[in-house]
């Protein structure tokens, strides 16, 4: 009788731990409530705020019927050159944001002239920047015939276009003046805007200076100069 009792006791253990290892199995908590997962709200379940805030964009760049960075890709948006000039808009300086920076190592005897377009629609550039660095010489500086596109710089969205500006030789002996900024305008109607020049400060030779015309990329193989 005695041992009957025993096991009878050991048997009933034995079933508890069975059903504790069930129920924790199941994920039940301590209030009774089943849950397949993590609880709500943990770590492990929330996005980060990084991904919440690309959701969102993704989001409102379908709604409003654009394309986000992710959709794009990795490419950069590009300018081109071809028929679609035709029918494209001229870009103002409403439209471009035009900055420059120096090409090369010292002496700096080149600058680079990019203008991005921040629109949010398609304009082109026509011709060359007219540049104009010195309220001495009222003259623009002279354009490189041969770095001519065949056809004006398209810019989509987003996109940049370049012209490579001569500022001098580099020699010692040149009669250089200083220029901390200048102003570019844009042909075709496309107005006037005032550029810091790179680093504070550039000498220009108003006997050597000249410039490019706008092209998608900067080594066209025609504006060596």
């Amino acid at each position: 009788m005695r041992k009957l009792r025993t096991r009878t006791t050991g048997l009933a253990a034995v079933t508890t731990a069975v059903l504790a290892l069930s129920l924790t199995a199941c994920g039940e908590d301590s209030s009774g409530v089943k849950s397949s997962g993590p609880a709500a709200g943990s770590a492990a379940s929330a996005p980060s705020s990084a991904q919440a805030e690309q959701n969102t964009d993704t989001a409102k760049g379908a709604a409003n019927g654009k394309h986000t960075g992710t959709a794009r890709g990795a490419g950069a948006a590009k300018a081109t050159t071809g028929p679609a000039a035709a029918n494209t808009p001229v870009c103002t300086t409403k439209n471009v944001a035009i900055s420059a920076a120096h090409q090369g190592g010292p002496p700096y005897t080149h600058i680079v002239l990019t203008a991005k377009n921040t629109s949010g629609h398609s304009c082109k550039l026509t011709g060359f920047p007219e540049i104009e660095f010195l309220e001495s010489h009222r003259e623009n500086v002279p354009q490189v015939a041969k770095s001519k596109p065949a056809t004006p710089v398209v810019l989509t969205a987003g996109a940049p276009a370049y012209a490579l500006v001569k500022l001098s030789d580099g020699g010692r002996t040149e009669n250089t003046e200083p220029v901390t900024a200048f102003s570019v305008t844009l042909q075709g109607g496309g107005g006037l805007a005032a550029v810091k020049a790179p680093g504070g400060g550039i000498a220009v030779d108003p006997a050597k200076w000249a410039t490019g015309y706008w092209t998608p990329e900067l080594r066209n193989g025609a504006d060596d100069f």
